[in-house]
Formats: C-alpha cells, sequence, structure tokens
C-alpha cells in the first residue's frame, strides 16, 4: 500500500507530458507541459493575416528603398509626415507598456502579475519598430554608428539615442530575468526578484523624462511650430503613453486568451480598465488646458492651428479619433454599468489603441500646414498608397516577431498554481482519502508543500522556486 502511494505522488509531482518534442512542436512547446501561444485554427488564421500584411507592405519598403523620399508627399517645407507620427506612436506604446510592468516589479501589484513579461516584450517590439520607422524616415542608415561619436548636450536627439539604447538594453535584461523567474530557472529567485525591481526603479525616469517624454521633447523646442512649442508637451506625451500602452496590454491580453481556449481574466481586465479610465481622464484634463491656455493668451498662430485641426483637412484625426475615440467614448463605457461587462471594456481598449494613432497623426501633420514664414503658402500633405505600405510592413512584423517569441516562450503562460493546484471536489476528496490510508498504514505520517504565493511547480521542468 504505502508504494502505491509513493508511486502516486511521484506521478502527480511529474508534468503530465514527458514525451520530447522535436521539430516546430518543439520551437511551440507543445508537449512539454507547457501552455500553446494559439490553438492550431487560431495560429493558422492568425500567421495568416500577418502574412498578408507583410506583403502588402513589401511595396512600400521597395519603393523607399528604390526611389527614396520621391515615393512620399513630403517636401522641403513638409519634411515629416505618417512615418514620424508612426515612430512617435510606438515609441508612446512602448513607454505605455513599460511603466505598466512596473506597478508588478517595482510596486508589487501582484494582481497584474499575469501581463508583466507581455508588457515588458511589447515595450521591446514597439521600439524596435519605432526605431525601423524613423529610419526609413530619415535614410541613410550606414551613418548610425557615427552618432554615438559625436554629441552635443544641447540636443534633444543626441540624448534620445542614447536613452533608447539604454532603454532597449534594459527592457531585454528585465524580461529575460522574468521568464527564467517563471519557468523556475532562476537559482537565486530573491535576488532576481531585487534585480527586477532595481531595473524597474531605473526604468522610470528613463522611460518617462528620457524616451517618451525626450521624444516629446524633440517637438516642443521648435519654437517656430506654436503647435509644439511649449513645457506641457512632454507630460502630454507620457500620459498618452500610459493611455495607449495600457489599452494595447488589455487587447492583447484577452485575444490571446480567447485565441488559447482559455477564459479571459475578468479580474485583471477590470483592474487594468481603472487604470486605463483614470490615464484618460488625465488626458483628458492635460488636452483642456492644452487648447484654453493659448486661446486665453490670444496666440493667433496656436489659433490657426486649432482651427486647422478642427475644421481642416485632418479633423477627423482631433473629432473623431482624438476627442471620440480616445476620450469622450471610453470614459462613458468605463464610468458607466458597461464597464461590468468583458466585451465592453474589451472594445474601448481596442477604440483606444487606435485612436492614439489618430492622435499622433494630429501631433505631426497639422501644426505643419501654415508656412513656416509670414508669406509662404500653406503646406498640402496626405500619405501615400506607398506609405502606408511601408507602416504595415513593419507594424504586421512586429506583430509577427512578438507571436514567435510568445510561441518560444511562456510570455502569456497563467500563473503555475492555475495548473498545478487541484480545485475540484473529487480531486480534493481524493487528496484526503490517499492521506488518510497512508496516515494508517505508516507509523511516520509524510505531508506534501502545498503550492502558495511564493512556491510554483513549473510543468515543463518540474523545478520549485
Amino acid at each position: 500500500m504505502s508504494q502505491t502511494l509513493e508511486r502516486e505522488k511521484v506521478e502527480r509531482s511529474e508534468p503530465k507530458d514527458q514525451t520530447k518534442s522535436s521539430g516546430i512542436r518543439r520551437f511551440l512547446n507543445e508537449g512539454n507541459g507547457r501552455e500553446p501561444f494559439l490553438r492550431p485554427k487560431g495560429r493558422m488564421i492568425w500567421y495568416g493575416i500577418l502574412a498578408i500584411g507583410i506583403l502588402v507592405g513589401i511595396p512600400g519598403v521597395i519603393a523607399r528603398l528604390t526611389q527614396g523620399l520621391q515615393m512620399t508627399d513630403l517636401g522641403p517645407q513638409m519634411p515629416w509626415g505618417l512615418w514620424i507620427a508612426a515612430y512617435i506612436f510606438f515609441v508612446g506604446l512602448s513607454a505605455g507598456a513599460f511603466l505598466l510592468s512596473t506597478l508588478v516589479y517595482v510596486f508589487g501589484m501582484y494582481q497584474f502579475e499575469t501581463i508583466g513579461r507581455a508588457a515588458l516584450l511589447s515595450a521591446i517590439i514597439s521600439m524596435f519598430v519605432a526605431l525601423a520607422l524613423i529610419g526609413m524616415d530619415l535614410g541613410a542608415l550606414h551613418k548610425f554608428p557615427w552618432v554615438f561619436d559625436q554629441f552635443h548636450w544641447s540636443s534633444p536627439l543626441s540624448w534620445e539615442v542614447r536613452f533608447y539604447v539604454l532603454y532597449i538594453a534594459l527592457l531585454i535584461a528585465e524580461l529575460i530575468i522574468a521568464v527564467r523567474l517563471h519557468r523556475g530557472l532562476a537559482k537565486r529567485p530573491e535576488r532576481s526578484k531585487l534585480w527586477m525591481k532595481i531595473l524597474g526603479i531605473i526604468g522610470i525616469p528613463l522611460a518617462i523624462v528620457g524616451v517618451h517624454g525626450g521624444t516629446g521633447s524633440i517637438f516642443a523646442v521648435v519654437q517656430t511650430r506654436s503647435g509644439w512649442y511649449g513645457g506641457l508637451f512632454p507630460i502630454i506625451f507620457v500620459v498618452s503613453a500610459m493611455v495607449s500602452g495600457t489599452a494595447l496590454l488589455m487587447a492583447v491580453n484577452y485575444w490571446q486568451a480567447r485565441g488559447t481556449g482559455r477564459k479571459p481574466d475578468n479580474t485583471l481586465l477590470r483592474g487594468l480598465s481603472r487604470v486605463l479610465l483614470a490615464a484618460v481622464l488625465i488626458d483628458m484634463l492635460l488636452t483642456f488646458y492644452e487648447y484654453l491656455i493659448p486661446f486665453l493668451a490670444h496666440d493667433d498662430a496656436h489659433h490657426e492651428i486649432l482651427q486647422i485641426q478642427a475644421t481642416g483637412p485632418y479633423w477627423w484625426t482631433f473629432i473623431v479619433m482624438q476627442l471620440l475615440m480616445v476620450m469622450i467614448i471610453p470614459a462613458i463605457i468605463l464610468l458607466s454599468p458597461l464597464s461590468k461587462k468583458t466585451g465592453w471594456i474589451v472594445a474601448a481598449a481596442m477604440m483606444v489603441v487606435i485612436g492614439v494613432f489618430g492622435v499622433r497623426l494630429n501631433i505631426v501633420i497639422p501644426p505643419m500646414i501654415p508656412g513656416v514664414i509670414e508669406g509662404y503658402p500653406d503646406n498640402a500633405y496626405f500619405p501615400t498608397l506607398l506609405e502606408w505600405s511601408l507602416v504595415a510592413f513593419f507594424v504586421f512584423g512586429g506583430a509577427m516577431l512578438y507571436s514567435l517569441v510568445s510561441e518560444w516562450q511562456p510570455i502569456h503562460e497563467p500563473a503555475h498554481e492555475a495548473h498545478d493546484v487541484v480545485h475540484d471536489d473529487e480531486a480534493a476528496a481524493h487528496a484526503s482519502r490517499t492521506a488518510d490510508d497512508n496516515a494508517a498504514d505508516s507509523p511516520v505520517r509524510t505531508g506534501t508543500r502545498e503550492p502558495g504565493p511564493t512556491t510554483h511547480i513549473t510543468p515543463a521542468e518540474g523545478v520549485q522556486s
């Protein structure tokens, strides 16, 4: 009897599937007791969509490499356009996602732990996409190393390049530690958690002041463009980053859970919705003052830009995308009884992500329409199909890279308690009967330690950390 009980204990402590995987199944972590990123059917649909998006983007990339900026609608008086807007959009996604991860790893809000690794990976991929887009806009990528050889302390761009490199290195280091902790591979878990907290603390000012606040400073110091010039601009960038980053992770977490066949974590999504609501309300307040102060100050140049934003060719980026999709409609949803329904929460999050892209277009293009010098004609710009094509290539390519890393590593895998702790009554009753039989047959009572908040059993390795 005692031998049978010991054998049952060993079987329960081992991973359910010990078969060795090979080929694509090994890469996807299937057959190793690990939860896949997507189910086979969902995987086929998802990667099919990504492949189509990348194919659509190839003509834009080829045209940029062969024709230069002639394939755009840019000109001498209109040097920035769609690619710059997309660049700051992804920098904002990165900074917002990272700041959300600090709620877990720095401030100990472990109710958001499920999205911690996804937030770090989203921040890394978003920065890669942002740098690729700004690289396509600037061109001459072979001269990039020279940036580190030449530095001017008063140039925001000089500071930004160095901040970006430090920021990406910090994100990669933190993600590696987080994955090793989750898989039970860290030899000293407490020390690894301490390092994650230290990196997170360093990263907070780096993300706020250096990365996205610094990106806002690139615009804020351009005195000839009254729509950008001012000290409030970098702060607006940071708050908007929290809005977009939180909304992105809510949408990704929901749809990945659906694609895996799991029920979405409603408690997590409702918690994130409160963070999103707070960020949206702060963003509304800052936007109110951004437009009120120039109006009260009778700033004619700023009035002209406000009129272009509200009634000009890009009115839809301000009225529809910024005011309605980012602020008013999400605030109504999250403040009303609709916030108790997961579907409405996710719809608000997806609306915000799309709307923030319109905000970036509204930031970049309308302030550049008036002539720089009085008497110059107004500029006219609208992105060409090839410009949109190039953006699609890097957006879908970034999504592809994110998905492949998530297949390879447990980025979205739930906490181990969801796999290891038995909750149903029948299993609990069986465990109780087994313990009673063991106590009756053996003079020495043998106990096992149950997984707790700091004790996890990794299904793939069977390691306790």
